[in-house]
């Protein structure tokens, strides 16, 4: 495994942020929720637009070819890992400002995070958010939603940076938010920060529904064994973990990696379980529901690194 990063490069990086937030053929287990994938080439952790700019910059000289994390939630890191430069928002972009019912939040920032701030402040429309893991710019480009809520609904604006360091604010209608979609999806970006807009509400009532939210997701989601959340997108008129009960494929394992017992929607890592062993039995899934339903299943986790 060649990396792509020469060494004065990771000097320039280590110069730009300091020794301390560059961090070489990192393993990319430690920073995502699947607890797997092999390492990338360096993960650098800026701190604010102006070092992004310059992150960017420098991987644009040096042709390094870059990807952007947050918490490393809906993801798949192969085993083999990531070539290049891996920018990791979570931490460093964590602004969180009210002015009544609008807030101003970095991309950086948890939902959970958010949404509890939210609700001390007696702020309503984003309960649905508060067991979603992840940050809030994955969450806004892949419009994250749950229990009839999602990220389009409270969105007004979202501030992001072109790789080549054009920084441009996008309106809620330019999103073109879709069910878990928007138009910032596979483009060169990265979401640096949102503005939303939310209702005043009675804190009390916020917070008891969103303590309901959680206990529905204890009871209904593995919530204890690393995963990456809902492995497939809901196929129209059907429930993706019915039709994987009804295919006999609830419990099926592939090496470490098993399809939850407790919601057949999730593929779970019981320990040691690789990139491969996940991908396999999202295949092996995929392929029972064609048999047994004739309804095709859509991943919804994205999958990356070096094949």
């Amino acid at each position: 495994m060649a990396g792509l990063i020469k060494e004065e490069v990771l000097n320039e990086l280590r110069s730009l942020l300091g020794p301390d937030r560059v961090l070489e053929n990192e393993p990319m287990a430690r920073h995502t929720s699947f607890h797997l994938g092999g390492p990338a080439d360096a993960v650098v952790l800026p701190h604010g637009l102006d070092e992004l700019r310059q992150v960017l910059s420098l991987a644009s000289r040096r042709q390094v070819p870059v990807f952007v994390l947050g918490k490393g939630t809906n993801l798949i890191v192969r085993d083999k890992g990531i070539r290049g430069l891996v920018i990791k928002m979570a931490g460093g972009f964590d602004e969180l400002r009210f002015q009544g019912p609008s807030v101003w939040a970095g991309a950086g920032l948890s939902l959970a995070e958010l949404s509890t701030a939210c609700a001390e402040r007696a702020l309503s429309g984003l309960e649905f958010a508060q067991g979603i893991p992840g940050t809030v710019g994955g969450a806004v480009v892949m419009n994250a939603g749950a229990y009839d809520g999602e990220m389009a609904k409270v969105v007004r604006t979202v501030e992001f940076v072109w790789y080549d360091g054009r920084v441009e604010t996008y309106g809620r209608q330019a999103m073109e938010f879709g069910y878990r979609v928007s138009a910032l999806q596979d483009r060169p970006v990265i979401v640096t920060r949102i503005e939303m807009g939310l209702r005043q509400g009675d804190r009390k009532t916020i917070i008891a529904l969103m303590a309901d939210l959680a206990e529905r997701r204890r009871q209904r989601q593995p919530l204890d064994i690393p995963s990456a959340g809902s492995v497939f997108r809901r196929p129209p008129g059907h429930f993706a973990g019915t039709l994987i009960q009804d295919a006999g494929m609830q419990g099926a394992r592939v090496g470490g990696a098993t399809v939850s017992l407790k919601h057949a929607g999730f593929i779970v890592n019981e320990g040691g379980a690789t990139a491969s062993d996940v991908l396999a039995l999202i295949e092996l899934v995929q392929e029972k529901v064609k048999e047994r339903s004739g309804v095709e299943l859509q991943a919804e986790v994205k999958v990356v690194g070096e094949k």
